[in-house]
């Protein structure tokens, strides 16, 4: 019995903030969005990725895109996400949906919260890194929203100068945020 793999699709969307690459799969589910230069994500599906922009989820998406870069707020939930990644993470990315626009949120926080739904009592703020930054769906997933418990700007795989714009472009108050000496992205 022959196993078929899935077919990918992939697309270009130019941003404020640079190039950004689209990819869904064959039931038109976006499985990745991330910006040229970003780690981790080129590898994300194992299968030739044919390009096309025909898709109706991508544009969709590029419509997302564009009202997000507008400074509106489209709403995560009128797409149809599909992003790879294991129990663990999927929860995370789940909660990095739920931080609202233009508000920040800690790892420290997020770990609190994954602990309380597993009935721990306490959960590592490294692992929540660890899933936060191999988030596949950037922005639309608000991986951007998290920061270090004090106020560090860190752990950003799209880089820091990226975070801080997604962050102003959203109107967060970044008097109590900050740059970090040595990075710490994952």
């Amino acid at each position: 019995m022959t196993v078929q793999n899935t077919m990918y699709y992939k697309t270009c969307y130019n941003s404020p903030i640079g190039d950004i690459t689209l990819v869904c799969d064959e039931k038109e589910n976006l499985v990745g969005l991330w910006m040229q230069g970003q780690k981790y994500f080129e590898n994300i599906v194992d299968s030739e990725l044919f390009k096309t922009s025909e898709l109706e989820t991508f544009k969709r998406a590029k419509l997302w895109l564009d009202g997000y870069f507008r400074g509106e707020k489209p709403e995560i939930s009128i797409l149809p996400l599909a992003p790879k990644g294991n129990v663990f993470r999927k929860m995370v990315w789940q909660i990095l949906c739920e931080i609202p626009y233009g508000k920040v949120c800690t790892y420290g926080e997020i770990a609190k919260i994954i602990a309380k739904k597993q009935g721990k009592t306490r959960m590592s703020a490294q692992a929540v890194g660890g899933a936060v930054a191999h988030n596949p769906i950037s922005i639309i997933i608000p991986c951007h929203r998290v920061v270090g418990s004090n106020g560090s700007l860190t752990g950003y795989s799209g880089g820091i100068k990226r975070k801080i714009k997604l962050l102003e472009l959203e109107g967060v108050d970044m008097s109590g945020l900050f740059v970090p000496r040595c990075s710490t992205a994952l």
